[in-house]
């Protein structure tokens, strides 16, 4: 019996502790929200800012949309208050509390949603977002590929014409090495703080800035390829 007690006892223990970290989350979450957002598609090509306040609201909290989020995400017309559901999930929604899109922390500070049919949304801080606008724009140009040992096998330069959702068309220059010639890309985006090549076929090629401010191909092989800004 008192083995079972001791049982019990821990049991109740650990749904207790369990609760108390959901509480401590969903305060957090509620405490760090309120401020200013950009909703957007993951690649910024449609943006609606988003002002979250700690006002409570029928089912949840007040915010406000600036006029032109329903022409840049039509979805958004029927949000009208945010929440925090369960652990870690921020929700904007509608008048009866149900969900227009739910949001969820991939990293500090950026949150994603999907809303089934249409594509991935990203929620993340004002300041944040803008300075990624900047950090897009300065990926606007020529660029050349290298490998490791510094041959130039290509050279490419990446636009700002919409190419699809959220990607931009990119263009090879003549000569290019056969494997990047046969694959051949012709879309590209900044995405998490990679540079993303498409090809037509669907292949992606991700490219992460390193120490030296080039953009290497990962993962990493013996034989890399480096991107230089030209």
């Amino acid at each position: 019996m008192r083995v079972l007690r001791v049982v019990a006892f821990t049991v109740a223990a650990y749904w207790a502790a369990i609760g108390l970290a959901l509480a401590q989350d969903t305060t957090t979450l509620k405490k760090e929200m309120p401020g200013q957002w950009e909703l957007s598609t993951t690649e910024r090509s449609k943006t609606c800012v988003v002002t979250l306040k700690a006002d409570t609201a029928a089912q949840g909290f007040k915010l406000e949309l600036e006029p032109a989020c329903k022409a840049a995400l039509p979805f958004t017309k029927d949000i009208v208050a945010w929440s925090v559901r369960g652990l870690d999930i921020v929700r904007l929604q509608d008048s009866s509390g149900e969900a227009v899109i739910d949001f969820t922390e991939v990293e500090a500070g950026i949150f994603e949603g999907l809303r089934q049919g249409e594509g991935v949304y990203i929620l993340q801080d004002l300041a944040a977002a803008r300075s990624m606008a900047k950090s897009m724009d300065q990926m606007i140009g020529d660029w050349s590929i290298v490998r490791g040992n510094g041959q130039p096998v290509c050279g490419l330069t990446l636009t700002n014409t919409e190419a699809g959702p959220d990607n931009f068309q990119v263009f090879l220059k003549p000569k290019c090495d056969a494997a990047i010639a046969q694959f051949n890309p012709t879309q590209w985006r900044l995405e998490r703080g990679q540079i993303i090549l498409l090809s037509k076929a669907g292949e992606a090629w991700q490219f992460e800035a390193d120490d030296n401010a080039q953009w290497r191909r990962v993962p990493d092989t013996a034989d890399p390829l480096i991107m230089l800004r030209q």
